[in-house]
């Protein structure tokens, strides 16, 4: 048996997850090896190339916040940038942009092979090896060993991934890729639960062939945005999308189709994405629907390939020609790629813990699609978590973990671990109970420091950040001290802003909190200075939402007690007298870190949790004789 190298971290897959997690550890001073099924697709975007959105945008930004690459990597790579729901609150604002997928590959796959303590290789790992419960390497198919630590699985789709399309199956990943076929049963022999889960996506067609005068123009914005903070990108050349809408031809021919339809014949065994169903489960769910939207995306700037977002399929590609000329737009298009559908395994998350380390293989961790998810930023999230924490047991130094008040990273892996999930998971706002103080625009507010605490921020970002940090403060401070009084002068100068004349004095600050003032008028009209767009909204935010982010914080105040109240690592529930049959089955498999989580769990009660409150009082008295 060759021994082919040693390593403090191994990562299994270099896909979003892979490739946060092996920079978190090698930026973290660990001796790091990224794997991969094929150097040619590093970062590959098999579905749609595009990034954020509702709160996947926020995933991306807290990302980068921490010191994560795909921020920056998006920004390098965009041909096209918008902010959505605009029209509604800051909190639920976000970024989303349509990516160069080929220059997305290349440029993250510079950054990982030119990585310092990071190596990458072109292997296929069958085989996970352990001693006493604890990691100790992989095995490679060609029969040699690296010796490792901690391994993170980031495998993605490729687990036993089948390829289904029409009545034709086979073995393989996205763009026809191998899958890997012993690594699951590797997992399972020591001990690892896996699910079955599936995705999918659409037919691929010559932008040659598209009428875009039948559809609805996309732009990006005329504003420049990026998701890092480090992006100093002031102009870019950006490529629209375009809208069109399925109609009842459409919908009749995929009807009339449903007995070829692997998800109706039983051919697709896996479960499906309920918040991104194929086109088919969109007619039978959705019937008395007439017309389902459509968004035709560029792939790149240098590629006729365009992606017909909202019509995932894996019909026949004889049928997949026949329903997409019946649309505006489509109606001599040809395909260059078939949609199709892929099945693969995946971890029951609840086998992790908070950390995505196994609870019973130490040195172990899962991220990305093997856990459940979908999507390239749930992903990415959680590689970077998955790498940090891998990076601190090399360090022998406590988990980082963000909480649900501190974090959208802290709401999805909470979910996971958990709830779990019987569902490609995805993230959305309404997942976060706290997103009034969970938003895009305050992530590097928010993360910072922590990220600058466990390693992953440089002096270059640190410094950007305490310097908006300060700005933000000094302009706060500035508004709570000018004072302004009823003068003539002044109401004049109100009446210029279109607001209401003063009855006593009072400070910018509170004028700051009326509907139709922001700062820029006040700076106009009472010769406050120039501040940067970053800052100015911070400033906004922070006045005129006040009152509801102080209640939220009163809230996340309150929760974090039950937070605080750590629960014993080897507690057995099964002895704790008045715990409930349903609440001792599931706090013995999630086996929660705090009351908080274990208050989360389905199936545990407000009245377990007292009791398990009163468990913990009696042993610390306990501890205490």
């Amino acid at each position: 048996m060759y021994k082919a190298g040693s390593y403090d971290v191994i990562v299994i897959g270099a896909g979003h997850a892979g490739s946060e997690a092996a920079l978190a550890a090698a930026r973290m001073g660990c001796n790091t090896l990224l794997t991969t099924l094929n150097m040619d697709n590093i970062a590959m975007m098999p579905c749609n190339p595009a990034v954020g959105g509702p709160a996947k945008g926020h995933l991306v930004r807290e990302i980068d916040a921490l010191g994560g690459e795909m921020g920056i990597n998006t920004d390098k790579t965009c041909i096209q940038m918008r902010m959505l729901n605009t029209g509604k609150g800051p909190a639920v604002h976000a970024l989303r942009a349509q990516a160069d997928k080929q220059l997305y590959h290349v440029s993250m796959k510079e950054t990982v092979e030119n990585q310092e303590n990071l190596t990458v290789k072109q292997l296929l790992i069958d085989k996970i090896l352990t001693s006493d419960d604890t990691v100790t390497g992989v095995q490679v198919e060609t029969g040699e060993i690296y010796e490792s630590k901690c391994i993170i699985i980031a495998s993605g789709t490729y687990l036993r991934g089948k390829v289904i399309l029409g009545e034709l199956n086979y073995s393989g990943g996205p763009h026809g890729q191998r899958a890997a076929e012993k690594l699951s049963d590797s997992l399972k022999e020591i001990g690892v639960k896996l699910m079955r889960f599936k995705t999918g996506t659409p037919a691929r067609v010559d932008r040659r062939t598209v009428d875009f005068s039948k559809m609805l123009i996309q732009p990006g914005d005329e504003d420049v945005h990026n998701f890092s903070f480090m992006s100093d990108i002031e102009t870019r050349e950006q490529i629209p999308c375009w809208l069109t809408y399925t109609n009842e031809n459409t919908h009749e021919i995929i009807r009339s189709n449903l007995h070829r339809a692997p998800m109706y014949t039983g051919i697709i065994e896996g479960t499906g994405p309920r918040y991104c169903p194929s086109i088919e489960d969109k007619v039978v769910r959705f019937a008395e629907k007439t017309a389902h939207q459509l968004f035709v995306e560029p792939e790149g700037s240098h590629t006729n390939e365009m992606y017909v977002q909202g019509m995932s399929t894996s019909l026949p590609i004889d049928v997949q020609h026949a329903f997409l000329r019946t649309i505006p737009g489509l109606e001599n298009v040809e395909i260059m790629r078939p949609g199709y559908a892929i099945e693969y395994d995946c971890v029951d998350p609840t086998q992790l813990k908070p950390s995505l380390e196994f609870k019973a293989i130490k040195g172990l961790f899962s991220a990305g699609q093997a856990n459940g998810t979908s999507g390239y930023e749930e992903a990415a999230a959680q590689g970077l978590m998955a790498g940090i924490n891998a990076a601190r047991i090399i360090k022998a130094e406590q988990p980082f973990i963000l909480t649900r008040a501190e974090a959208y990273i802290g709401v999805l892996i909470d979910d996971l671990v958990t709830k779990g999930t019987n569902e490609p998971y995805r993230m959305m706002t309404s997942r976060a109970e706290y997103r009034l103080i969970l938003r895009q625009d305050n992530a590097d507010l928010r993360l910072t420091d922590k990220g600058r605490q466990i390693g992953l921020v440089n002096d270059e970002r640190y410094n950007r950040f305490v310097t908006k940090r300060d700005d933000i403060e000094k302009t706060l401070n500035l508004l709570s001290e000018t004072m302004i009084t009823p003068t003539a002068e002044n109401q004049a100068k109100l009446a210029a802003l279109g607001s209401a004349e003063l009855r006593t004095g009072t400070t910018l600050y509170d004028l700051l909190r009326r509907t139709e003032i922001n700062y820029d008028g006040l700076r106009e009209q009472f010769g406050l200075p120039d501040i940067s767009s970053a800052v100015k909204l911070q400033v906004e935010i922070t006045v005129k939402y006040e009152g509801y982010i102080k209640k939220q914080i009163e809230q996340v105040e309150r929760s974090a007690k039950l937070e605080a109240k750590m629960l014993p690592e080897d507690i057995d529930y099964s002895q704790i007298h008045g715990l409930a049959g349903e609440a001792r089955q599931k706090l013995g498999k999630i086996r929660p870190i705090s009351i908080g989580q274990a208050a989360r769990i389905s199936g545990v009660t407000p009245a377990d949790i007292s009791i398990l409150m009163i468990y913990l009082e009696q042993e610390r008295r306990k501890g205490e004789n």
